[in-house]
């Protein structure tokens, strides 16, 4: 979901070998394809690989992590940042790159697919870009994108759910073999509120809308993994109180303003938590290192007393 697009002027370009993993039904679990966009690939979080690097992709994002729990896993992450639909089937064009058909790093030997996708068909960048206001009262999102009783986020999230499904249908031709799980978005705005204007730049009234949206995408991915034989692996319910919202430590996503890594994206804490809730529903029991998700330690300042 990450383009080199400016966002109110802040979205700008911004281990060890293990026991082989085992699968829930007992077998191992020797190769493992993760393909996705920059929610999956990790822009801005060291250390940014060069295979390649248009594609913003971290050796810490939750693949990489998840890989390294499972141990002794063969791995290949196809992510790149911008990546939609499209993307799966043909070649990225990012710079540098390309990057090559998501779906080619797949074979008849993969066990395991995680898959995060979706955003950028429904235009992420686009409807942050639109909504951001310096205002914060009215509804300029809503008086953007619905008009006449036609909701057109609604209608890109319509749209993009047969895309969904035939990335899922080109998985399962490719590797017949493997469990497929569909990742779904963290969660970016509070549950409840009028988020935190203007570190996220939209109106009160606008909040629930957004928000009303990510959930809207989330079941709209749950409802095409049901119906082509994958699953979700829910990472958006564990990330509720973990929103853009929150202070650091606590986060899991950036804000757009005053963001210490890729706006409006995942931070390495939020990589580290997502990998530890993927890892549940890909092998459960598998254990988790507790510093994947545990907040950066806080060094007290001595008290002066001279």
């Amino acid at each position: 979901m990450f383009r080199r697009v400016a966002i109110v002027g802040v979205m700008a370009a911004l281990a060890g070998v293990t026991a082989p993993a085992v699968t829930p039904a007992g077998g191992q679990t020797s190769s493992y394809v993760a393909l996705g966009d920059s929610y999956t690939a990790g822009p801005l979080i060291p250390v940014q690989q060069a295979d390649p690097l248009g594609c913003l992709r971290s050796d810490h994002n939750y693949p990489h992590l998840v890989a390294a729990a499972l141990g002794g896993t063969e791995f290949r992450d196809a992510s790149c940042a911008g990546a939609g639909t499209a993307d799966m089937k043909s070649p990225q064009n990012v710079n540098p790159g390309p990057n090559p058909p998501q779906l080619d790093r797949l074979d008849a030997g993969t066990q395991l697919v995680t898959i995060g996708i979706g955003g950028n068909d429904i235009g992420f960048t686009d409807i942050v870009r639109e909504c951001a206001t310096a205002d914060r009262s009215g509804t300029p999102c809503q008086d953007h994108f619905v008009h006449g009783g036609t909701d057109e986020i609604s209608q890109r999230i319509k749209d993009t759910a047969p895309k969904v499904a035939d990335v899922l249908d080109g998985i399962h031709s490719r590797a017949s073999k493997a469990r497929v799980f569909v990742v779904n978005y963290p969660s970016i705005l509070p549950e409840t509120g009028p988020g935190c204007w203007p570190q996220l730049p939209f109106a009160d009234a606008d909040v629930p809308y957004l928000r009303a949206k990510q959930h809207e995408l989330n079941e709209m991915l749950a409802k095409q993994a049901a119906a082509n034989k994958a699953v979700i692996a829910d990472v958006f319910t564990a990330s509720i109180g973990h929103d853009a919202c929150q202070p650091p430590g606590v986060r899991w996503v950036e804000p757009a303003l005053g963001a210490s890594g890729a706006p409006v994206h995942p931070n390495q804490l939020g990589m580290g938590c997502v990998a530890v809730s993927v890892l549940a529903a890909v092998a459960p029991g598998t254990p988790a290192d507790p510093a994947l998700c545990a907040p950066p330690a806080v060094v007290a300042t001595p008290e002066f007393t001279g």
